[in-house]
């Protein structure tokens, strides 16, 4: 997802979002562990999606804050 996709979603909807990417970076780390995967840069592309879902809603609790 591209940054603009993600600040159309609303806060409750990227929260579960980042709890789903958690649990897939997790599983593919485990699986890394174990075997080879078949695409190693999901892990990238996972890692840099939950940097901008946390990134959005950092901006957010900081414009409800001011």
């Amino acid at each position: 997802m591209k940054a603009e996709e993600i600040r159309e979603l609303e806060s409750a909807e990227l929260g579960h979002r980042l709890g789903e990417l958690k649990m897939e970076q997790f599983r593919l780390r485990f699986r890394s562990a174990t075997m080879q995967l078949e695409n190693p840069k999901l892990l990238r592309e996972i890692r840099r999606e939950i940097a901008r879902i946390k990134t959005i809603l950092h901006e957010r609790r900081s414009a409800s804050d001011e």
